[in-house]
């Protein structure tokens, strides 16, 4: 993997992504969003995170974030590995959901394909990560543009900010799920 894809400062902001193994559409339920909406605000109170801007996808997440603690690969793994698996268990104790069988079919194939598994694999393992301040603001703001329009783009929204799972509202001056900070 090329240094370009590492988080090499600890201080640094960082736009990344990473999404479901096999592009798998998990968060098309509200449930399963919670469980990353949740997460990343304990990974704010708890490890140091600093949201600047956010987006759940139905496969996907987009984050604009640095850490106050210097880890952010740290959070980033433990937020990967806390979600992965309970995302997981809710998908198995979820009997009304229609495609159980079928993702963790899927979550066990990629899961057993890979050698540092055991059982299942729930997210990719690369995250992109791409460090803004080492480009012009105007790169940051495409990005958090980006990842405000996904919704619009999907065809989910008409507008950005009517989309609950992002922080798109928070840039329009309303209160969103997450704390964020304003990316100037």
């Amino acid at each position: 993997m090329s240094s370009s894809y590492k988080i090499n400062n600890p201080d640094g902001i960082y736009f990344l992504s990473f999404a479901t193994v096999g592009w798998i559409d998990v968060f098309t339920r509200n449930e399963y969003k919670e469980v990353l909406v949740d997460s990343l605000k304990y990974c704010q109170k708890y490890k140091g995170l600093e949201i600047y801007s956010w987006v759940v996808m139905s496969n996907h997440v987009h984050l604009v974030v640095s850490s106050k603690k210097g880890d952010l690969s740290g959070t980033l793994r433990d937020f990967k590995k806390f979600t992965a698996s309970e995302l997981i268990r809710r998908i198995k104790s979820n009997t009304k959901e229609s495609r159980r069988d079928w993702m963790l079919h899927l979550f066990s194939k990629y899961g057993t394909a890979n050698s540092q598994n055991k059982n299942y694999q729930f997210w990719r393992q690369d995250n992109q990560p791409k460090e803004l301040l080492r480009y012009a603001n105007s790169f940051a703001q495409q990005k958090i543009n980006y990842i405000h329009n996904n919704p619009v783009v999907a065809g989910i929204v008409d507008e950005a900010k009517h989309y609950l799972y992002s922080s798109a509202r928070d840039y329009c001056g309303e209160k969103g799920l997450i704390d964020i900070i304003h990316f100037e």
